[in-house]
Order: C-alpha cells, then sequence, then structure tokens
C-alpha cells in the first residue's frame, strides 16, 4: 500500500516567533523534513479516479476572505485566450460561482475552470500557475490561497499560561486527507502521506520556501531552516535513529 497511515509518531518544535513575542510557531519537523513535492503532471493520479489529470483541483478553490479573492481578480485580468482554455466561459458567465454561501472559482466539466485540460494547445495545468511563471513571481502571488498552501497547513490555537499570559500559537503543519473533513476520506488517491510523492530533492522545508514564508514570516521562516537544517544534519549522521520519528511514506 504505497499510502501510509494517517496516525504516526511525529516530532514538533515550537519556538517565539522572532517577529511576535506574543505569538509561538508550532510546526510538524516529521513533515517538514520529508521528502514530499508535488508531482502533478508527473505521475499525480489525482483525487478522483475518473479525473486523473485533475489533481486536486476538481472542486475549484474557496477564496478564504474578500482580498484572497481580489488579489486573484487583478492577476486574472492578465491572462489571454492564447493562455486560458476557458476564458470564453469566464467571460460568459463569470470565473466565480457561490457554493453553499461561499465564493469559490467555478467548476466547469469536472474542474477548476483554471485548470487548462490536456487537449488545449496552450500549457497543460493551472493557468494561474504558469501566469507566475511568465511573470517572473511565486505562484503565491497569482493563485487562491487554498490552492499554494495545500499540502501545507495553517492553523491556530490559544494558550494561557498559568501565569495568566496568553499566546497565539500558529501551527504549520501536514495537510492530511482529514483536513478536507468528511469528505477527504472518500478520495480515490492522495498525495501528502504517498510514497510516490515523497521523491523530492529537496526536504519540505526547503521545497515549500515561499509558500512557509508567506504563512510563518520571513523571520519565524529564518528560524524554522536553523531548526531543520540541525535535524537533517543529525538524520544524515544518525540514519534510522527512531528518536527522530521520520515520516513514513519518505524512502528509507
Amino acid at each position: 500500500m504505497p499510502e501510509v497511515p494517517l496516525d504516526f509518531p511525529r516530532q514538533w518544535v515550537e519556538f517565539v516567533d522572532p517577529a511576535d513575542d506574543e505569538q509561538l510557531i508550532r510546526a510538524d519537523l516529521t513533515w517538514l523534513t520529508s521528502r514530499w513535492n508535488c508531482i502533478f503532471g508527473s505521475g499525480c493520479k489525482g483525487i478522483y479516479k475518473d479525473g486523473p489529470d485533475n489533481g486536486c483541483c476538481s472542486h475549484g478553490a474557496h477564496f478564504s476572505e474578500k482580498k484572497d479573492e481580489k488579489r486573484v481578480k487583478r492577476w486574472v485580468e492578465k491572462l489571454t485566450p492564447d493562455m486560458w482554455q476557458f476564458s470564453d466561459i469566464a467571460e460568459k458567465k463569470g470565473w466565480i460561482e457561490t457554493e453553499d454561501g461561499a465564493r469559490k472559482t467555478r467548476v466547469v466539466d469536472g474542474a477548476c475552470i483554471f485548470h487548462n485540460r490536456r487537449d488545449f494547445d496552450g500549457a497543460f495545468g493551472c493557468v494561474l500557475h504558469h501566469l507566475a511563471e511568465k511573470e517572473g513571481v511565486s505562484f503565491v502571488e497569482t493563485k487562491p490561497e487554498v490552492c499554494w498552501q495545500l499540502p501545507m497547513r495553517r492553523s491556530y490555537e490559544n494558550l494561557e499560561y498559568e501565569d495568566g499570559k496568553e499566546r497565539l500559537v500558529v501551527l504549520i503543519s501536514e495537510y492530511d486527507r482529514r483536513g478536507w473533513g468528511e469528505g477527504g476520506h472518500d478520495f480515490d488517491w492522495y498525495c501528502s502521506g504517498n510514497t510516490e510523492a515523497h521523491n523530492g530533492v529537496n526536504p519540505v522545508y526547503i521545497y515549500a520556501k515561499d509558500e512557509l514564508t508567506a504563512l510563518m514570516g520571513p523571520k519565524a521562516y529564518e528560524e524554522l531552516v536553523r531548526i531543520c537544517d540541525e535535524r537533517m544534519a543529525l538524520m544524515k549522521a544518525s540514519p534510522g535513529n527512531l528518536s527522530l520519528m521520520l515520516h513514513p511514506a519518505d524512502p528509507k
């Protein structure tokens, strides 16, 4: 079975955010030092068997807030028909739809309107990702937040110490099947815990530099890199050390 169980021992680290001493960063080292990387177009089976080329784009993308939608809208205005397969549909019907009262990118024939299919004369895959490459910016700038974050997960907790001091805890972890709610268990395939997607040249904390910097801030990311570098050095010096709690999907 290429996909590992959802629950296995993990190693976490906590440190005070260098940019805000009222904030605590709690990060999953097991995930961040794993060899996961996105294999869209290179072995990704998609979350559903009937849409293997759609990756995780089958449902479209919900906007996190109005600011997220406005940012994406500015980039959408730069798209041209030769870049975007469904630009005509977007012009006629709009590229946003409402689902259960929430605004999201429109779904066309079983996938996000920004997902160019293989039969398109232009580039296959997310046109907003291709736009970022064309404009020389990170896809963190052009894509909806939920798209560039996956499968990183940022969540929050409130911590109150016995002396009455309070801190906001920012958790950086793996967005596994459970992050999608009950429907996540129905996916036919999912990447974050799948051995087929754990073949990256660089560990996640390096591979996902742009995403992690956006999620936690540059100063916190710099401290995270220092901690992860030390862990990687220990992993190299002591391979097979169970106390390091390696991601089970990584190659042995």
